[in-house]
């Protein structure tokens, strides 16, 4: 460890091997989550990489930054990330395809980003009430008005 204004901090190799495994085991299913809340794949790729580099950043102690957190934190540190840069950009150029997917396009950001971190990211309550920056009330409430419009939206099995 190096230590730099009386703290501890990560020395870059140790950076460079925990990203590198933190990258090998979510990369993937954070461009899938990505790829949900912005309008192309490169886009969510693009969303996703800059998380990483935020994260790899804050691990070696940047100015103003803290030192490398625990694997648990650096995944929440990323998902929120990939949330506050998905809201940066503006929707659209999505195709418009028949069913679930379509009708999740036609949801609020809000509401789409915290079905897609209860139900495609599997996450409890309060990690998407922590990675929307929403109460758990709040994320509650939105789930029930994006059920309630994909309900409207979507064609009933006959």
């Amino acid at each position: 460890m190096i230590v730099r204004s009386g703290r501890k901090l990560p020395r870059r190799a140790d950076a460079d091997r925990a990203l590198t495994e933190l990258y090998q085991l979510h990369y993937r299913t954070l461009v899938r989550l990505a790829a949900l809340l912005v309008p192309d794949l490169a886009t969510a790729e693009d969303i996703v990489q800059d998380a990483f580099a935020a994260v790899y950043s804050a691990w070696l102690g940047g100015p103003g930054r803290p030192g490398r957190p625990d694997a648990g934190a650096a995944l929440s540190l990323l998902l929120r990330l990939v949330i506050d840069r998905s809201r940066a950009v503006p929707p659209g150029g999505r195709p418009r395809d028949p069913g679930l997917m379509s009708a999740l396009w036609t949801l609020p950001a809000r509401q789409r980003e915290v079905l897609v971190l209860q139900y495609a990211a599997d996450l409890p309550a309060n990690q998407v009430a922590a990675a929307a920056g929403l109460s758990q009330a709040a994320v509650r409430s939105q789930v029930a008005l994006a059920f309630s419009a994909l309900r409207a939206e979507l064609p009933t099995a006959g």
